[in-house]
């Protein structure tokens, strides 16, 4: 493979990182946001007990921990390989 294409992986890793930190802060936001509306209710016991678990900002979160991970190896393989190559 020529060695622009292996750059082009390395550029999709770097996306796979910007989407990952992007979705992660996305969960946090949303997280923080709805139970900030919880305390503004008088009944308060699912603010504070945090039960039921909502299960959308668990899923942005570890969803952008997996797209970290996926950007990270296209990077170090990116590397590997135009370094060798």
């Amino acid at each position: 493979m020529p060695q622009n294409e292996w750059i082009v992986l390395m550029v999709m890793g770097g996306v796979f990182i910007l989407l990952g930190i992007g979705a992660i802060m996305w969960g946090r936001g949303e997280e923080k946001g709805y139970y900030n509306r919880l305390t503004s209710r008088s009944d308060v016991r699912e603010f504070i007990e945090h039960e039921p678990q909502w299960p959308q900002f668990g899923a942005l979160k570890i969803g952008g921990r997996i797209a970290i991970a996926i950007g990270l190896v296209l990077i170090v393989i990116g590397g590997i390989v135009l370094l060798r190559g």
